[in-house]
């Protein structure tokens, strides 16, 4: 609990700093989350010491400041204490990312005729498109290991995903207080999301004959997770009531993109859609929303994205919500034990033989599928938010 009142502490001192237009705009959040902890570093006590103290005494210290000089302190940290579980890169990898932090790149423009995408939405999408072949492909009967399998359908489904992810960095952009862009830039965000967003994919899919009824439905369920995350969390920041009922519809909604391309694969195959498949992975692709937003929720509160845990929170207190929040979850995960008997046995075997890969690989990538609910709850410990 502690750990989350800081981070709301964060959170409000970024949006001063943003009101009063001295935040980093066009940056990499973690910028401004470094000038809010300093902020408040400068508003800790230290004996005597006023504020106009210790300004003169930051202004007269930061020219003499380098990175080298960085480096050699924190080297001469580890050498006096190195059993004290220091990590030896960590000030030259905080100074290199410093250097690094863009912001990612958006639509330029918007043409209600052409549907554009960046090479960084392609890069970021790569993740999710490895995801999806190594979880989905065997549902269609796919292997995943043979080359050919991927990229016969590789070039709609990455540029599905990489158009998806596009819009949804925009809408991210959205959720940001209205200091971080100029306005307009936001007016051409809202109009992009006001003017049929999905039609220029739409129009693709036409074309080659792979809009269904199915599909349309998925990309208006993406729109209306997008109105949702922007009503929640301007909710949250002006201390708006939040309803439980939209939270646990965004949940389910957000994961509309697995959705639209396990439909584009069947249209490619050209077999119809098995609905005990979606079913089963429909409840997987809950739980490994609400997973990765316990993983996320630092980075989500300060980005003011939507996040399960945070609207818990705001909804029942920190202390009742993990409980309810891991609730929902043994409902879930009871449901997908239920769906994963129905389904083929040797289909069972490869889905949760993935699922344990994925939780080998990167322990953030049980994100990438079901997990007992122990170590949900495990999760929530780790972020500082105790279950009863």
């Amino acid at each position: 609990m502690e750990e989350l009142r800081k981070l709301e502490k964060v959170q409000r001192m970024v949006q001063f700093m943003d009101s009063r237009g001295v935040s980093v705009s066009n940056s990499d959040h973690n910028c401004n989350r470094f000038l809010a902890n300093f902020m408040l570093f400068l508003l800790e006590p230290c004996g005597e010491l006023a504020i106009d103290d210790k300004c003169c005494l930051i202004s007269e210290l930061i020219p003499r400041l380098s990175s080298p000089f960085v480096e050699d302190a924190h080297q001469h940290i580890v050498t006096e204490q190195e059993n004290s579980g220091f990590e030896q890169n960590l000030v030259g990898n905080a100074l290199r990312s410093c250097s690094q932090m863009k912001e990612n790149n958006m639509l330029q423009s918007y043409n209600e005729n052409i549907a554009m995408i960046g090479l960084d939405s392609m890069q970021k999408a790569n993740s999710t498109l490895e995801d999806f072949c190594r979880s989905y492909f065997m549902f269609h009967g796919l292997d995943v290991s043979k080359p050919q399998s991927i990229f016969k359908v590789l070039p709609i489904l990455s540029f599905t995903e990489s158009y998806i992810y596009q819009l949804d960095k925009m809408n991210e952009n959205l959720l940001q207080t209205p200091k971080r862009k100029d306005e307009k830039a936001t007016q051409d965000l809202v109009s992009c999301f006001s003017t049929d967003p999905f039609g220029p994919l739409v129009t693709i899919f036409e074309q080659r004959g792979l809009l269904t009824e199915m599909i349309t439905e998925e990309l208006r369920h993406g729109e209306e997770y997008w109105a949702l995350e922007r009503k929640l969390c301007h909710a949250l920041i002006n201390e708006d009531e939040i309803l439980i009922d939209d939270v646990m519809k965004a949940i389910h909604l957000k994961s509309f993109d697995y959705r639209v391309l396990n439909l584009l694969l069947y249209q490619l195959q050209g077999a119809k859609a098995d609905e005990l498949h979606m079913e089963f992975l429909s409840i997987s692709e809950f739980l490994v929303e609400v997973s990765d937003d316990l993983y996320d929720y630092e980075d989500d509160v300060l980005e003011n994205n939507f996040n399960v845990l945070r609207m818990f929170i705001r909804i029942y207190g920190a202390s009742t919500a993990p409980a309810m929040l891991a609730k929902c979850i043994t409902e879930a995960e009871s449901k997908y034990k239920s769906l994963l008997e129905l389904l083929d046995p040797k289909l069972s075997v490869s889905y949760q033989k993935r699922c344990a890969e994925a939780t080998e690989e990167e322990p953030k990538l049980f994100t990438n599928r079901i997990l007992q609910v122990e170590r949900h709850r495990s999760t929530l410990l780790v972020r500082g938010v105790f279950l009863p």
